[in-house]
């Protein structure tokens, strides 16, 4: 994954084909980013141009493609969900597997409405340190006298991988390959 949606175009695509060629010469895949998927409380998101996703689709040589699309980095509840018909014209003009990055804020509604769309891959991982960290607390708190680190980390596990679980359920990709 390389990273070059704050820069200009042209440059993006050709820092990022760049790494594409570097990770293709090593049997890897490559995925890029069009358009700044922001954070939660911090700098704004620049939604991702259409147009300008299909130029960065066609010359630099990724795999798959983030996009920007009203999804937001380090969001700890659900937000206003994402643009579909902003995700649905990037569809149109490319023919790449697409990425949401900030999918911790998705509605789950939405969530489960991107099986119909070329989106291959939802970041969660906001959701996921969240159910980590209640875990965490909650052993900590319940048991002062637990001080070795496997102990209390083996009890973040069930928690994290139900989190997890429940969110390939909700995009309907539970039991696909």
């Amino acid at each position: 994954m390389y990273d070059g949606s704050r820069k200009p175009l042209a440059q993006n695509i050709d820092e990022t084909a760049a790494v594409a060629a570097l990770a293709h010469a090593a049997g890897a895949g490559c995925e890029g980013e069009i358009g700044f998927v922001g954070y939660a409380g911090g700098a704004a998101s620049d939604g991702t141009d259409p147009q300008e996703a299909a130029i960065f689709a066609r010359d630099s040589c990724v795999d798959a493609m983030a996009v920007s699309v009203g999804n937001v980095h380090l969001q700890t509840s659900h937000g206003a969900g994402l643009d579909m018909a902003r995700l649905r014209a990037i569809e149109a003009v490319t023919a790449l597997p697409l990425v949401i990055h900030g999918g911790s804020g998705v509605p789950p509604e939405q969530r489960a409405a991107l099986a119909a769309t070329s989106v291959c891959k939802v970041n969660i991982g906001t959701e996921l340190r969240m159910a980590f960290g209640a875990a965490l607390r909650q052993t900590l708190a319940g048991d002062r006298e637990v001080f070795d680190r496997v102990a209390i980390l083996s009890r973040t596990h069930d928690p994290v991988f139900d989190a997890a679980r429940a969110v390939i359920r909700g995009l309907g990709a539970s039991g696909r390959a």
